[in-house]
């Protein structure tokens, strides 16, 4: 039995009523009469035809054939709610939000760079001339889609809905200009400041199939976003809808965020400039504007070559920070800026570039900041000053850009009570902004002397500041331990031979591509393998009886073994060192280890060979024997030292990181051309190692000694890459050697080798600097070995660089090391540059730390050898006089 319909009055004085909820009428539809017009909805007893409301929210329709259940389901749950709801100013708040199918359109989390936000049900605004079945479709989409929904029938009332409730998506029917202009209405929505991040879409008429589709160009400059075809399926117009919330509405939404983002840097107090990868100028903040005097307007769409320069920086500044940022590096540093007025202020300069789409550099970003100095200080000052007489109201904020000394007006007690506080504490009090930006990262240690030093720039002055602003420039380069050469005419051997063993070799040529085959499978001599060190041929072990000697003769292992050297030495070292009982495996296991790592190292290369191979495991097991080496490190040291030694080159090519880099090989791009190399043989030994259970030597030991064992050695096989030399020799000096220097000239100190070692011992750093240091030592040991050994080992390298060099020109490839051409090289110059730039200093520690009398013996008498030669203009490794002999 149905209830008499409600009746109310809005605050506009438009005369409406409801059907009540219980009404029994299947459909519940009633009608309002508009002058001679019937429309749907609403039946309302007036004769003012002007006063109807031009805007709906539809409260009771006519559902789709398939929406029938869903029809009842909003009628029960939105009843309640429809009759006491007063009507909004442009509509009738849809019920949907209440219905089962509102439910699923919860808030959503969108995420911009490292901002959360949260979206909100879309809101979607109507406007059709009349209602039809294409406005029914879009109706029940947005029910289905638990959009919330509004329906404007003229100009009018659409803007005053679209000012109210600012929806996300606009649909305005653009099939027949009769009823209004559409293209005129998405102008006049265009018009408002809220609609910038609006969709708005246009429903077109249908073609024929006969008929050309229309250009939509027009509607894209009446403000249109999007044109949809006429279609009253509500499946077709849920599919559109909920494209433009994924796709449009969506993007609009993260950049409505960006206001939040750019009302923070107005608010800034450091300068903040964005220019474009082609450094046009694109966004300046005020602080910006305060500090080089320039309105925004003056400087956006500006290239920055166009601003005037200072002329206090150096020729080729600009030149390093454009090489630098074109590389995707942050660069900061100091940097001398003119101001409108003339003026030249030193600026600590932070540029940081933003990669954006297909990974290209899009943006830069620059934080300026004033080094603070009494020079910049009255510059301020007197631009402030005129400020004030120019009628310029953008003065600097109090302390933003004025510098002055911070420590005097903090009240930190620290500062009051000592002469000293700690740097993170200083580097607050001075750059609020910037320094709250830097604490809030983990500090690493030069972090700290960086800010220790900026801290002790503040009332430094002028002179000291300028030089530590120099020492900051230094540490602030990533290449702190590489010492920088010269020109190449300075000495043409040392750059080629620095450049080819430090360089990764970046430069890239297409369609060379350097493939070597692992010698998984080489054949060797018929020489029977020891069961044991005990069935060692009495001739070989005759050798070995003298292997403990730092004059031994691996050229003569080599020859007696028929180039098997480090099967049989690998034996005898393995045995003296207690590998077995500390591996927990048989002596066959440790033997069958032994010839598959040899096998794999190519008899082929004249110097990376096993003999190589056998000759670094032969220092190293010397150097493990010196009584300080050997208290400072544990048995697993020692162990994992000989196996480094032993896998440290096994399947190496011959050829350089360099060359595989820039010949694109396959190992370069499996391991990014990062220690390519190394990064091989560490994995290959491996692989070969856990691949059959009889040459496994590590099956008996327990998971966590394997794994502190397998790190230590591969740290020592990268350490023998050479990028990373004077970093590890520069290391091993401050750490080991100048605080031993330090101990043993103390007058507390009992000098004692057991107490130093012991120190070295509490600290595994210093036991992993000793580990490395040692193999690179034993690695390129060469020129400290006997002469003779020295001489055939110049020879052995030089022809395998003068093959690759060889190679390099045949295949069009960059030649890596020029002057190791074998019709115009001089070995001797060769081997005084590699002592000069690399043996010395290196040895010199070592020898500090380890005692070393004979090794360095001999590294004096071969560097005397080479420059012999080289005085005397001979090219070989010997004089004509010693060939002749």
């Amino acid at each position: 039995m149905g209830c008499a319909p409600s009746i109310h009055v809005s605050h506009s004085g438009v005369i409406y009523c409801r059907d009540s909820e219980e009404s029994n009428s299947p459909h519940q539809t009633t009608t309002i009469s508009q002058g001679t017009t019937t429309l749907h909805g609403l039946f309302v007893k007036t004769d003012a035809a002007d006063s109807i409301p031009s805007v709906l929210a539809y409260q009771s329709r006519q559902p789709p054939p398939s929406a029938g259940p869903r029809r009842k389901e909003r009628r029960e749950s939105g009843g309640a709610s429809a009759r006491s709801r007063t009507p909004h100013c442009c509509s009738v708040e849809a019920e949907t939000q209440t219905s089962s199918s509102s439910a699923k359109a919860s808030a959503a989390e969108v995420k911009v760079g490292p901002m959360r936000l949260t979206q909100y049900p879309i809101q979607v605004l109507l406007i059709f001339a009349k209602e039809d079945n294409q406005s029914n479709g879009f109706w029940w989409a947005c029910d289905r889609a638990g959009y919330r929904c509004n329906v404007a029938w003229t100009l009018e009332s659409a803007l005053e809905c679209f000012l109210d409730k600012h929806q996300e998506i606009i649909v305005i029917d653009h099939r027949n200009s009769k009823y209004f202009d559409a293209e005129d209405i998405c102008r006049s929505i265009r018009a408002t400041e809220l609609s910038e991040h609006t969709v708005i879409l246009a429903v077109v008429p249908r073609t024929s199939a006969d008929q050309e589709e229309s250009s939509v160009l027009p509607l894209l400059d009446a403000g249109f976003d999007r044109q949809f075809m006429e279609n009253s399926s509500v499946t077709a117009c849920y599919n559109e809808l909920v494209q433009i919330e994924h796709g449009e509405v969506r993007s609009q939404f993260k950049l409505r965020a960006c206001n939040a983002v750019f009302t923070a840097l107005d608010h800034c107090q450091e300068a903040v400039e964005i220019t474009s990868e082609d450094h046009v100028i694109q966004y300046v903040n005020p602080a910006f504007e305060r500090m080089m005097g320039y309105c925004k307007g003056e400087l956006i769409g500006k290239e920055l070559t166009e601003l005037p320069k200072s002329d206090k920086n150096s020729a080729d500044l600009l030149d390093n920070i454009n090489t630098f940022i074109k590389k995707g590096k942050e660069w900061q540093g100091v940097y001398y800026a003119r101001r409108k007025s003339g003026d030249s202020i030193q600026q600590h300069v932070k540029i940081t570039p933003v990669v954006g789409q297909g990974g290209k550099i899009r943006h830069f970003v620059s934080l300026k900041r004033l080094h603070c100095t009494s020079e910049n200080n009255i510059q301020l000052s007197k631009s402030h000053h005129e400020d004030k007489y120019t009628g310029d109201n953008s003065q600097p904020e109090s302390g933003s850009y004025k510098c002055k000394n911070r420590r005097k007006d903090s009240v930190d007690v620290k500062s009051i009570t000592s002469q000293s506080s700690d740097a993170p504490s200083l580097q607050s009090r001075r750059y609020s902004s910037m320094a709250r930006i830097h604490s809030m990262t983990i500090e690493a240690p030069i972090t700290k002397v960086i800010n220790i030093i900026n801290a002790a720039q503040e009332n430094s002055p002028i002179t000291v500041a300028e030089a530590l602003d120099r020492v900051l420039e230094i540490l602030r380069t990533t290449e702190l331990y590489s010492p920088q050469l010269g020109t190449k005419d300075e000495d043409p051997h040392t750059s080629d031979l620095v450049g080819g063993l430090m360089n990764d070799g970046l430069r890239r040529l297409s369609g060379n591509e350097y493939v070597f085959s692992k010698n998984m499978n080489l054949s060797h001599t018929h020489l029977p393998v020891p069961n044991t060190i005990n069935d060692v041929p009495p001739c070989i072990a005759q050798l070995l009886d003298n292997e403990e000697s730092w004059d031994f003769n691996i050229f003569e292992l080599e020859a007696v073994t028929n180039k098997r050297p480090l099967v049989y030495l690998g034996l005898k070292v393995f045995s003296r060192f207690g590998v077995s009982e500390f591996l927990n495996c048989s002596e066959a296991t440790l033997r069958a280890w032994l010839q598959v790592i040899e096998a794999n190292y190519h008899s082929s290369n004249s110097y990376h060979n096993s003999t190589h191979a056998a000759d670094v495991l032969h220092a190293t097991a010397f150097f493990l024997g010196k009584e300080r080496v050997k208290g400072s490190l544990d048995h697993l040291d020692e162990v994992a030292a000989l196996i480094a030694a032993t896998i440290h080159d096994v399947d190496h090519p011959g050829r350089t990181n360099s060359f595989l880099c820039n010949a694109g090989s396959e190992l370069a791009v499996l391991y990014n051309d990062t220690a390519v190399l190394e990064s091989h043989h560490t994995a290959l030994a491996f692989q070969l190692t856990t691949k059959d259970s009889k040459y496994n030597i590590f099956k008996n030991i327990d998971r966590n000694r394997y794994r502190t064992l397998r790190q230590a050695i591969i740290d020592m096989v990268l350490a023998t890459e050479m990028t990373k030399h004077f970093e590890h020799v520069n290391k091993f000096v401050n750490s080991i050697n100048k605080p031993m220097a330090s101990e043993e000239t103390s007058p507390h100190s009992e000098g004692s080798d057991t107490e130093c070692t012991a120190n070295i011992k509490n600290f595994p750093d210093n036991q992993t600097l000793i580990k490395r240091m040692m193999i690179k030592c034993a690695d390129v040991a060469n020129p400290c070995r006997p002469l003779e050994l020295c001489i055939e080992w110049a020879g052995r390298i030089s022809e395998e660089y003068f093959a690759q060099t060889d190679e390099e020109k045949r295949q069009g490839l960059p030649v890596v090391m020029p002057v190791f051409d074998r019709n115009t090289c001089s070995i001797p110059k060769s081997q005084i540059s590699f002592i000069d730039y690399f043996i010395t200093d290196m040895f010199d520690a070592w020898d500090a730390f380890a005692h070393l009398p004979v090794l360095m013996q001999h590294l004096a008498n071969n560097y005397k050898h080479w420059k012999t030669l080289d005085d005397l203009k001979c090219k070989s490794l010997r004089l004509p006089s010693e060939n002749n002999n």
